[in-house]
């Protein structure tokens, strides 16, 4: 299989790809074209049909595994593909394995990890909310160990959200071992629960995109009402420490311009904010950097605000 991130410009490919995303649009001189967004394990590349009504491209729609025959050209400095000629697979002749990005991880490794660190907070209350979450809960588990991050930018791939998640309460741990004024459960926690709302925001693979609920409310309102609801599943759970954890989570993203209702007010809460930023950052860095030579500029990374290139290589 010609996977989509070894395509380069120049390359004519018939190949066999998951339909992320498909929509029509009328170009300025009146003609009907299609915007499709083509996806495998690889990452996914934008695509245009300009001959719509050619007799080489068959009926198909989102989430169809579809043989497309084309170009891969160059568009404001990103690879996109021409598709010339497209006929829908029957998905029974498929390897789904092929079309959905995987973390590099073991998932039950990773969440047997996390379940390690639930079993060191000590604060019985804040350990029951967990162990409702992440214990008693089949259906969570199935759903985290499967879902991503994000549609974009870091961590977009199924197993994201559980290794994004279990690599921020780590560093979290390793911030309260260094900053012993910082109240470690508390802030284990509230790394574990950041991002729970994706759960909802985000749609499962092989779709990945942002739910009617998630364009409306965002995971960090999400997730906070659903911390707010397990709460009061546990009797005597105090207000207060039920109001910073949940400041912990309104504010993890740091900033008001970045989605966050609250700025820090804890210093778990601005621990937490800064184990989010870094992995966050970091993982955009190593996603950017897969596959790129040493000493290779990349050009401008929206997220990192910044032109970057991987570091050279020495010999001694």
């Amino acid at each position: 299989m010609r996977y989509l991130k070894e395509l380069r410009e120049g390359d004519r490919v018939t190949e066999v790809y998951l339909i992320k995303s498909k929509q029509s649009f009328v170009a300025k001189n009146g003609k009907p074209y299609d915007s499709v967004v083509l996806q495998d394990k690889s990452g996914t590349m934008d695509a245009k049909i300009w001959e719509v009504n050619s007799s080489g491209i068959e009926d198909f729609d989102k989430l169809d595994f579809v043989s497309v025959t084309g170009d891969v050209t160059t568009f404001n400095g990103q690879p996109q593909f021409n598709i010339k000629r497209a006929r829908k697979v029957e998905s029974d002749n498929i390897d789904q394995a092929e079309y959905l990005p995987c973390s590099g991880r073991n998932v039950n490794e990773m969440y047997d990890e996390l379940l390690a660190i639930i079993g060191t907070i000590e604060n019985k209350y804040l350990h029951e909310l967990l162990e409702l979450f992440f214990v008693k809960s089949d259906d969570l588990k199935k759903r985290f160990c499967f879902h991503s991050a994000a549609k974009s930018v870091h961590h977009g791939y199924v197993g994201g959200l559980l290794e994004h998640t279990l690599t921020v309460a780590n560093h979290c741990d390793h911030i309260a071992k260094t900053y012993p004024i910082i109240n470690r459960d508390l802030l284990i926690t509230a790394a574990i629960l950041h991002d729970i709302g994706k759960l909802s925001e985000l749609s499962p693979y092989p779709e990945n995109d942002y739910t009617d609920e998630g364009q409306l409310l965002g995971h960090i309102v999400i997730g906070c009402e659903w911390i707010t609801l397990t709460i009061r599943k546990i009797d005597s759970f105090p207000k207060t420490l039920a109001n910073e954890l949940k400041h912990c989570i309104i504010a993890h993203h740091g900033e008001l311009e970045y989605g966050s209702p609250k700025k820090p007010a804890l210093i778990e809460a601005l621990a937490l904010s800064f184990a989010d930023n870094l992995d966050a950052k970091m993982e955009t860095m190593k996603e950017a950097f897969d596959g790129a030579a040493p000493n290779t500029w990349l050009g401008y990374n929206k997220l990192l605000e910044s032109n970057i290139r991987r570091t050279n290589t020495y010999e001694f």
